[in-house]
């Protein structure tokens, strides 16, 4: 009993690619932008690793919604 739905291979890869180039340039603008703003008020290694952790944080809820909305528009599945 096949429902006829198909994985759309090229949609998955396309997907799934702009992603990882999308999340690593979030990722690396969230670490720097910890860094930078912990250089900026003097802070101490401490404080520059939570500020660091809480722009990745945000980074990966940016990737994570990237991903959805990429999928909405770049069907996985056709049929």
């Amino acid at each position: 009993m096949s429902t006829g739905r198909r994985i759309r291979w090229d949609n998955v890869s396309t997907v799934v690619s702009a992603t990882i180039l999308v999340g690593v340039e979030f990722l690396g603008a969230g670490l720097a932008l910890g860094w930078a703003i912990a250089a900026l008020f003097e802070a101490s290694l401490v404080w520059e690793i939570i500020f660091e952790g809480a722009f990745a944080v945000i980074a990966f809820y940016a990737i994570c919604r990237f991903f959805i909305r990429a999928k909405g528009i770049e069907p996985f599945v056709e049929g």
